[in-house]
């Protein structure tokens, strides 16, 4: 473990403050021979800012490049984002959340040059005001303020190469003509994602191995188009509709298991091998529109927003598992079981809501609003079972979820003066859904819950001097589960090993607080601590079982609300450039301790008995992440860039996970209106997936998940056009929260 210890001290030995250097008084009378240099990253009331346009790293970058040197933000596979303590990252653009769905955005933000960016901002404990789950941190994008008319865009072509090869295009326009402005996007994409699967559980009489190969090709096809009309001088209407396809078919799952039993008659063990083969065709689309209106209501900024939107999600999943008996070698020896499912889901949502934000003079700003959600999903699902030499078991379930959400805000902000500033709000929400089967046992037939929270929200920021900041806030959240989570389907990856969805899951609490230190603007400290009620999370529980009169062990990863969680989170870090500009680099280095308090014994949704999984336990971890430009030319067209991570093993629900890390290089060339880029990733192949648990009573249960994140991407980008005209303004969708429910 050299690697870690070595990148730490590296990238100390640029942890020096500068010193500080006062201006000739004489020279600053005339204003003209002034260079005024700005903070580059600072701290405001609720969040953090990194100006864009007074860095160096913006030159000849994407917006996703930028994200990723941007302080407090990383990824690990290239595709998603993450801010440091945080679940995941919502992105924002010039205050409102995009509504666009996953792969669109990563489209875009790849396709966007860091050039029309002003400044990004990482809000770590969002407002009252902001509609995220749980502890979800916001990125929000400012693009500049450019007012030229005419057409401007790009087109992106990449190629990367994993286990499997993947290409992906895109293509990107702006067009802006006196008070009209429409921006469209279309993107497409192939792939295989590849993955390396050991998975072992059991105890000291008997036990089960599987080891195999899952491989997924996917054929995509996605886009937007946002159209915005300026109606008078105070406002504006727009209408935005985005759309995503997804196809997989044939993506397999070929598993060789080893399974050990202790036989009563012989008083030995026995060892048996079968082969569990899964073939799964799949088709996913996605469709939403959302009307929006703005208006400005005074000179100070205050503004009405209106949304309406409409989201339409559709999944359509057969899967055909086969168990075959085997030798020793891998070889079938004869068809034992099969099962058919066929598990479709429809998703309908209907949302409004309403924002008003009212500014006064004396630097004090008052927002209230709401929002409803009126949700359907229909799963009419179908499971046939054939067991060689029994009758034919079907297993139909058609399961129906409504869910409406009223959620109501109150926000108030209030510069003291120039070192104070504070903010305090509350949510309201309130919540009823209902479940329907027609096909379970009574009891499964009809769930109703029902539930109100009050989620309270405080901040403030007092600047000690110019050179020290320091800041504090707390904040509540509710994580609700994905309709996915809620369909009480069996997913079937070995014969003795499946996985429980639960529609008895209810909303998790999520309760923050965070203190922040930054000095001179440039190094920070961040001290977090986070409370999770009623996680939702999956629960490894295994049984024996009885089949044929041998006894098997069963492995069910049961999805449920488990207990409570605890994180803890000291972070130290900086955001500087170094040598005239010629590096820039921000690195942090954190402390982590985890509790888990949790135990289940019971399938909420079967009823099923289980040994008791207990997680009681504490864990301490290190984090060290850092990310660095090199120019290496005075022209700016060379740009060759260093990332590096390092999680150490940590305590988790589902046992301990080990440590990982990952070095990624790149090299990009900018010439003209060209952009080239070479991207290697896991350079050191250790971003592996490894879990561990042992209980008490000897039962154990490992994970080995090796996705093949080491690879290599080559991506051209040509922007053509006038470079100044003004972004179309981008909305929020009112269907946005919703939607990240269906992924």
């Amino acid at each position: 473990m050299k690697t870690p210890l070595l990148i730490a001290a590296l990238f100390f030995s640029g942890f020096t403050f500068a010193q500080e250097t006062r201006p000739d008084s004489a020279k600053t009378k005339n204003i003209e021979a002034v260079t005024l240099t700005k903070k580059v990253f600072k701290k405001e009331s609720d969040r953090f800012v990194y100006d864009v346009a007074s860095s160096p790293v913006a030159k000849g970058n994407t917006t996703f490049d930028l994200l990723k040197q941007t302080p407090l933000i990383s990824t690990t596979d290239d595709k998603t984002l993450k801010i440091t303590g945080k679940n995941n990252a919502v992105i924002y653009i010039n205050g409102r959340k995009t509504n666009m769905d996953a792969e669109s955005m990563v489209s875009f933000l790849k396709n966007t040059p860091a050039e029309n960016i002003q400044k990004i901002e990482v809000i770590t404990v969002p407002g009252s005001e902001f509609q995220v789950e749980s502890s979800d941190g916001i990125i929000n994008i400012i693009l500049k303020k450019k007012m030229s008319d005419g057409l401007n865009g790009n087109m992106r072509m990449a190629n990367s190469q994993d286990k499997f090869n993947a290409s992906s295009a895109s293509f990107s326009a702006n067009y802006r003509k006196d008070k009209l402005g429409i921006s469209a996007n279309l993107n497409s994409g192939g792939n295989i994602r590849g993955q390396e699967y050991l998975l072992k559980n059991g105890n000291a009489k008997s036990s089960s191995e599987s080891v195999g190969t899952v491989d997924d090709p996917n054929l995509s096809l996605g886009g937007y188009l946002n159209a915005d009309y300026q109606l008078t001088e105070k406002s504006n209407i727009a209408l935005t509709w985005n759309s995503y396809a997804n196809r997989s078919y044939n993506s397999t799952v070929n598993l060789f298991n080893t399974i050990k039993y202790f036989d009563d008659a012989s008083q030995s063990q026995v060892t048996t091998y079968t082969n569990s083969r899964n073939r799964e065709d799949a088709r996913s689309y996605n469709n939403s529109l959302n009307l929006n209106y703005e208006l400005h209501t005074d000179s100070l900024g205050s503004k009405l927003l209106l949304n309406a939107a409409y989201l339409n999600f559709k999944r359509f999943q057969f899967t055909d598992n086969r168990t075959y008996a085997a030798d020793i070698f891998g070889r079938d020896l004869g068809l034992e079981q099969t099962i058919i499912q066929n598990l479709p889901q429809v998703v309908n949502n209907f949302s409004g809501m309403a924002d008003y934000i009212q500014k006064f003079k004396n630097d004090f700003t008052v927002s209230i609003g709401g929002n409803f959600n009126k949700t359907k999903t229909d799963n009419d699902t179908k499971s046939d079972t054939f067991i060689t030499g029994q009758t034919p078991m079907s297993m139909p379930n058609h399961f129906i979820y409504d869910e409406n959400i009223l959620g109501l805000y109150l926000t108030a902000e209030k510069k003291f003066s120039e070192k104070f500033s504070g903010k305090i709000g509350t949510r309201y929400e309130m919540t009823k859904s209902l479940g329907t089967s027609d096909n379970a046992s009574p009891e499964y037939r009809s769930i109703r819950q029902n539930y109100n929270n009050l989620l309270p929200y405080l901040s403030f920021n007092y600047a000690l001097n110019d050179t020290n900041n320091l800041s504090y806030a707390f904040s509540s959240r509710m994580r609700r589960p994905s309709f996915w989570e809620l369909n009480p389907v069996r997913n079937i990856l070995t014969r003795d090993n499946y996985t429980q969805n639960n529609p008895f899951v209810k909303a998790a609490s999520n309760y923050n607080q965070e203190l922040t230190y930054m000095y001179r603007n440039s190094y920070f400290v961040i001290l977090n601590h986070s409370y999770i009620k009623d996680e939702i999370t999956q629960v490894p529980l295994q049984r024996e079982i009885e089949r044929d009169g041998v006894k098997y062990r069963q492995l069910a990863y049961i999805r449920t609300n488990f207990g409570t969680q605890q994180q803890m989170t000291a972070s130290a870090g900086m955001q500087r450039t170094f040598f005239k500009q010629y590096l820039t680099s921000n690195f942090t280095l954190g402390f982590q301790h985890n509790i888990i308090n949790g135990s289940l014994n019971t399938d909420p949704t079967t009823g099923q008995i289980f040994e008791t999984y207990t997680n009681n336990r504490k864990s301490n971890s290190i984090l060290i992440q850092t990310n660095n430009t090199l120019r290496l030319d005075k022209k700016k067209t060379w740009f060759l860039g260093v990332n590096y991570f390092f999680t150490d093993k940590q305590q988790i629900e589902l046992g301990v996970l080990k440590s990982m890390m990952s070095l990624d290089l790149s090299i990009k060339k900018n010439w003209n209106d060209w952009t080239f880029a070479l991207n290697l990733n896991d350079v050191l192949r250790t971003n592996i997936v490894e879990i561990e648990d042992v209980q008490p009573n000897g039962t154990y249960n490992y994970i080995k998940n090796d996705t093949f994140r080491q690879g290599g991407s080559l991506s051209i980008v040509y922007n053509f056009g006038n470079q100044k005209v003004k972004k179309v303004r981008t909305i929020e969708g009112a269907s946005d929260e919703i939607k990240n429910r269906t992924r």
